[in-house]
């Protein structure tokens, strides 16, 4: 049977109920997994976990760049499994998880890696206006069929062969969301690995391999949505600019624009004939804003054209503690191309 690390990247004691919530969900999976939890430059959280988890969880310290990037590289480092997954710190998984993503694994032997659904769940309810469509906005995913191939999934509900994601430099350090930037780092790697598995490669995604995203107070409103849509599109225009993306590199988001704006709009309308004229007419009309704030997005941005920065060796520092026993770290010197 494969090994499986779950790795969870957490970086403030603002979410301590989170991180335990989403601790515990990868502990009671139904198959077994080598539990890491990385903590992003902040001692004394990573003291705390250490005290509170104990051996439940191996708690380590973010040994590359702050954000979820370097949190999961250094998981996956210092794992031995076969396969690595990843949970966000504010989800929570079923508890059939990683069964369903090995489920898929072993159905889709050659796919590049497998994914599963990300459900927003809304304390009191999605507002009126939101569009489900748009669930990517707020933490979700997007509707899909299940047993698909995908050009990618996404990074908070991830499974992919460990030694392919670190032969690959793992997530970038220089592309993803840290501070204003919005980047979509999880697309950028799920397509460096399937052009290292050759031509054709695709992902696996699973609707059944469910993980739990609460949408917080801040992402409930409105001008949060056109913000969020606006910062895709800039987050994309980065994305095709990048040496490593191919000719239809967003051929994907050209077929989801299509749909939102004949399908979405055009099953709004028909809300409206009856009867749910204000819910109708106010998520046909959100659409549309969120689309023409992603487009504004992408025509404003100023796109950078260097190769992102893969995984990047920790310099050597005597005094910087072991991520689980105190010891130095060895620096590990990326090959060419920045591949471990």
């Amino acid at each position: 049977m494969s090994t499986v690390a779950v790795v969870i990247p957490c970086f403030s004691e603002a979410r301590w109920a989170d991180i335990l919530r989403a601790v515990d969900s990868a502990a009671r999976q139904t198959v077994p997994v080598e539990l890491i939890v990385v903590v992003d430059h902040n001692d004394t959280l990573l003291h705390r976990l250490r005290r509170e988890l104990g051996d439940r969880a191996r708690v380590v310290a973010n040994q590359y760049s702050r954000g979820a990037s370097g949190g999961r590289n250094t998981g996956a480092l210092v794992s031995e499994a076969e396969l690595v997954a990843f949970l966000d710190d504010d989800e929570v998984a079923e508890p059939t998880w990683i069964e369903e993503l090995l489920r898929a694994h072993h159905a889709a032997p050659f796919a590049t890696g497998v994914g599963g659904a990300i459900e927003a769940r809304w304390p009191d309810g999605a507002p009126r206006w939101f569009p489900p469509e748009f669930s990517w906005v707020v933490g979700g995913s997007i509707p899909r069929r299940g047993g698909t191939d995908v050009r990618n999934v996404w990074g908070a509900n991830m499974l992919v062969r460990r030694a392919a994601l670190l032969a690959v430099g793992g997530f970038s350090n220089s592309f993803g969301k840290v501070g204003d930037a919005s980047q979509p780092e999880d697309t950028e790697l799920c397509l460096r690995l399937s052009a290292h598995a050759g031509p054709g490669s695709r992902w696996r995604f699973t609707p059944a391999a469910v993980v739990w995203h609460e949408v917080p107070p801040e992402r409930r409103t409105f001008r949060f949505f056109l913000r969020r849509s606006h910062l895709e599109g800039a987050g994309k225009r980065h994305m095709a600019a990048l040496p490593t993306a191919g000719e239809h590199v967003l051929a994907e988001e050209a077929a989801y624009v299509r749909s939102l704006l004949l399908r979405g709009v055009g099953r709004n309308l028909v809300a409206v004939l009856r009867g749910d004229v204000t819910g109708g007419l106010t998520r046909a009309a959100a659409i549309i804003a969120g689309v023409a704030a992603a487009g504004l997005g992408y025509l404003t941005a100023r796109p950078s054209t260097r190769r992102p920065a893969a995984l990047v060796a920790v310099p050597d520092t005597p005094d910087r503690e072991s991520p689980s026993e105190g010891g130095a770290v060895p620096a590990r010197r990326p090959r060419a191309g920045g591949a471990l």
